[in-house]
């Protein structure tokens, strides 16, 4: 069987994807309306049901799709609250500086959370942690999605303190696909490119004595 990619194994392209509607929509009715805070939060509340029942429809699990739709609700309130319709975007540059945060963090622990990921999705559970060549293999890879959070808030924290509300909008769809895809194909090189090449892959872990959990050494942290 031939190894799978991280793409194949993480997927996430739909939820990309559809993580972008909202914003777009939020941007489109404020325009539309005149600059409305209420027509923004209106359309992208609206886009955010539709795709909530679409993906419900398709047997996507329910907790995942709430979570979604619960979030726009969250960056709509916001917004209202302040009057600012950047701020309907404030969400998602706290979301990124927590998540770049939590990857930095896990990875100093040894606990790289690209490893927690994909040994979940893989059924794997902790196991991958025992093999030191993949453990420093997703330690590495995971320093990828770091930078990925990082880039955002570089974009968007410059365009939110400028009131740049349509340059915040074509932000998030060009940083949010496009990036995870990008992210996926590096993060997947820097994996590949750090496993011995007898290294039988990502599903079959050469468990043997657990690591330590801390402090990271030197060579992890490269």
């Amino acid at each position: 069987m031939a190894e799978p990619t991280l793409a194949e194994v993480l997927g996430g392209r739909r939820a990309a994807l559809d993580a972008t509607v909202p914003p777009v929509l939020f941007v489109a009715g404020w325009l539309i309306g005149g600059r409305s805070l209420g027509a923004g939060a209106a359309a992208a509340l609206a886009a955010a049901l539709l795709v909530a029942v679409l993906r419900l429809r398709q047997g996507e699990r329910p907790r995942a799709v709430l979570v979604g739709l619960l979030g726009v609700c969250v960056a709509a309130l916001i917004a209202m609250r302040t009057g600012r319709a950047e701020d309907f975007f404030l969400l998602q540059i706290v979301s990124n500086a927590a998540s770049a945060l939590a990857w930095a963090v896990s990875i100093v622990i040894r606990w790289p959370l690209l490893g927690v990921v994909v040994g979940a999705v893989l059924g794997q559970r902790t196991r991958w942690r025992r093999d030191p060549a993949l453990l420093r293999a997703y330690g590495r890879g995971s320093w990828v999605w770091v930078l990925q959070y990082v880039l955002r808030l570089a974009v968007f924290v410059p365009l939110w303190a400028a009131h740049q509300v349509v340059a915040l909008g074509v932000a998030r769809v060009a940083l949010t696909w496009p990036l995870v895809a990008a992210c996926l194909a590096v993060s997947w090189w820097v994996i590949r490119r750090d496993l011995p090449a007898d290294h039988p892959g990502l599903r079959h872990p050469r468990t043997g004595t657990p690591p330590r959990s801390a402090p990271a050494d030197a060579d992890h942290l490269g």
